[in-house]
């Protein structure tokens, strides 16, 4: 069985298994979910949903210094990193439907532009110990005028009382070699989590591990640490590379690196 096969017997289980929740009453999907309280993890997404016509932008920056590679003194002489540049990126979702999220994100590293939705498959609840979300992608670099990579997955999530969200995120990434001018596919799982200290106050680490195709330079990861303050929610968070597109974070990271930067996202709902 292919990949793309595999990510759609994916999708036809949680549907089949959506087709068996029971929805008692309707939710209030503004309400906050304390374990989960943003859309994304680092670089990955998460399960949270978006009310119908809700929005949510968020602002990604990460810095060009590579903390590994300079002595302390240098590092703090470059304020590590930030006086060195960044690849910003920007991000305005929105809630189609019920069910039914979407995005455009561009970032100036490659000048990447993103489209994507997620469509909200089944809840945890009830004997359902997981939430899926069915999410698809296309990329184009230069403001989306070459190198296109559309990705197709499942987010995974499993949310434990108010303090602790873990997720799983299987993609397929297809052209992931372009800039070799080979056509190769690239398959990887995201592992992320989210711990609640403080009320308002989380850790949050990811990694990427390819598990088939084109698996340049190392794994993608990250950690952080993000404050929440109503609907607006800081990160700040480390990386071993500068991708925060799913083509990118296939790519992997670069090796002996890391990079500072920064998460800043606003719920409008």
């Amino acid at each position: 069985m292919n990949i793309a096969a595999a990510l759609l017997f994916i999708f036809a289980a949680a549907g089949a298994a959506a087709q068996e929740r029971v929805t008692p009453e309707v939710e209030d999907l503004a309400a906050p979910v304390p374990a989960e309280p943003d859309f994304r993890v680092l670089n990955l997404p998460s399960t949270l949903r978006m009310p119908v016509h809700g929005s949510n932008f968020a602002l990604t920056h990460r810095f060009n210094g590579n903390l590994r590679r300079d002595s302390f003194g240098t590092d703090a002489a470059n304020l590590f990193g930030i006086d060195q540049g960044a690849a910003v990126g920007f991000e305005y979702r929105f809630g189609m439907t019920r069910h039914l999220q979407a995005a455009v994100y561009r970032t100036g590293f490659d000048k990447a532009l993103q489209f994507s939705a997620e469509y909200d498959l089944v809840r945890q609840r009830g004997r359902f110990p997981v939430s899926l979300s069915a999410l698809g992608s296309i990329e184009g670099a230069d403001n989306f005028q070459e190198r296109y990579s559309p990705a197709l997955g499942v987010v995974a999530s499993r949310i434990f009382g108010r303090n602790l969200a873990v997720y799983v995120t299987p993609l397929w990434v297809h052209d992931t070699a372009a800039l070799l001018n080979v056509d190769r596919d690239t398959f990887f799982a995201g592992f992320g989590g989210r711990v609640r200290l403080r009320s308002t106050v989380y850790v949050v680490a990811e990694v990427a591990p390819r598990l088939a195709g084109y698996q340049p330079g190392s794994p993608a990861f990250g950690f952080a640490l993000e404050k929440r303050a109503g609907g607006h929610l800081f990160q700040i968070n480390f990386n071993n590379g500068q991708g925060t597109t799913f083509g990118q974070l296939a790519r992997g990271g670069f090796p002996e690196s890391l990079y500072l930067g920064f998460n800043l996202a606003r719920k409008f709902f």
